[in-house]
Parts: C-alpha cells; structure tokens; sequence
C-alpha cells in the first residue's frame, strides 16, 4: 500500500497521525515563543542556535535552515532522545565500582556534570556497555543511500534504503573479546576510557543525557531486586527491544 492511502484509512494508526501534529503545533508554538524573546547574540538551546542558522541563511532558497526543518529535526531530537535513553536506562547494571568512583570523584553533594565525566572512565566504560549488550534498537532506523555506491561487490543506486544489522555488530567476535558477556573492559584501556568508533547525529546529546541520569541515580540509590526474586534477562519486541517489567527496590544510600 502506498503510504499516502494511509491517511484515508481508519484504523489506530490515525491517532498516531493525530499525535504527531499535535507534537509538530507544540513544537512550532515553542519556537514562536522563543522569536518573542530572542537575542541572536546568545543561544540558549537548540532552538535559539537554530534561529541563528536561518537568519544568517536569509534570502538562500536552497538553503535547509527553516522553520519545517527546524520543527522536524527538534522532534527528531526529542522522540528518538525520549524512548532510546529511556529503555537504556531500564537496562542498567548497578555494580559497585561504579558507585565507587562516584564517590571518589563527585562525593554525595556535588551534581553529576559532562566535566566530570573525564574522570570517571570506568562509569563511562558501563555506560557503553549496557548500550552494547542492551542493543535496544537492532536493526537501527532506516537510512537512505546519498549517492551511488558500491558496497561488498554490491551497486547501491542513490535513494536505495539500507538497514543495519546492528546486533551482529554489537556481538561481533572479532571486535569485542567476550561479546556475548557484560563486560566494561571492552570500553577500558590501560584504566582509560577507550572510545569506539561510531557514528549518530543525536550522540552527543544522548551521551550526556545518560551520564547524567546514571550518576545521578547511582550516587543516591542502590539498587536491588527484592528478596527471593532474581531479575530476568529477558525483554519484549516493540520499537525497540526493552527489558520486560521486574521488581526492584531503590535504597538510599547513607
């Protein structure tokens, strides 16, 4: 069926549709409120730095910086942002060396910030690793092909949509020394946090969001399942691959 036939169709997926309009008003009634007050000397967020980007491209009309764009690249940013940092959360492990640096580095008072995150590799390190065993998007958002290439012996002409098998990636033996094992080492090298390459629009963003709610969490609570129960392994299949519901008890730590 051609996607277009869908808006005519009834069906659940029309309160989607409904949904994402009423995000996109949302979104387009924020950045008119941040017009109101802007001062393109100062960018505040997202939107502000934006706005700076149109006004400079003023009067270019194959320029990409406007309002439509803006509107969609700021949801994508919040709807991709929302759910994936969400279900990694879920699918934390809390071992104590992590709540060991936190407090060697950051104590019980001070705030977790991205500065920080230099010296605390091995929090770090878990971070990626729960990211790498969670693999809570496998198969990845499509993507489409820019120009014609060649890939393996195979010819991609432009426009041909790709996906990526990132689960063989993330187990891959010939990258990763035990890839079916929770393992932050494969993050560490020599004790320091040891970048592996890759590549994601909303990493930056993602990356601090994590750090922050991780340490965060952990410099407070400590977390466990309750008595007599063992957490599962096991998850459900939806737009992402995210743990199924368990028990758990957050204690405060003294």
């Amino acid at each position: 069926i051609s996607p277009w036939i869908m808006k005519f169709l009834p069906g659940p997926h029309q309160t989607l549709f409904s949904n994402w309009e009423k995000l996109k008003m949302f979104v387009a009634h924020m950045i008119e409120n941040h017009r109101r007050d802007w001062n393109p000397a100062e960018a505040r967020d997202f939107i502000d730095a934006y706005l700076q980007e149109i006004e400079k491209h003023k009067g270019d009309v194959t320029s990409s910086f406007h309002d439509e764009n803006l509107i969609f690249t700021t949801l994508d940013l919040f709807v991709a942002g929302t759910e994936t940092t969400l279900m990694t959360l879920t699918s934390f492990a809390f071992p104590e060396k992590v709540q060991a640096e936190i407090d060697r580095v950051l104590g019980q008072s001070q705030r977790p910030n991205t500065a920080a995150r230099e010296s605390m590799p091995y929090t770090n390190a878990v971070i990626h690793e729960v990211q790498r065993m969670g693999n809570i998007i496998p198969m990845n958002a499509p993507r489409q092909v820019a120009a014609d290439t060649t890939l393996a012996g195979y010819h991609l002409p432009k426009g041909t949509m790709v996906l990526i098998n990132l689960t063989a990636l993330h187990r891959d033996p010939a990258e990763w020394a035990t890839p079916d094992t929770f393992n932050p080492e494969h993050f560490l090298e020599n004790g320091k946090f040891k970048k592996r390459e890759r590549a994601c629009l909303g990493e930056q963003l993602a990356r601090t969001e994590l750090f922050v709610f991780f340490t965060s969490l952990l410099q407070k609570f400590s977390f466990r399942p309750p008595d007599n129960e063992k957490l599962s392994l096991k998850f459900r299949v939806g737009l992402t691959l995210s743990p199924v519901t368990s028990r758990i008890c957050a204690v405060p730590r003294a």
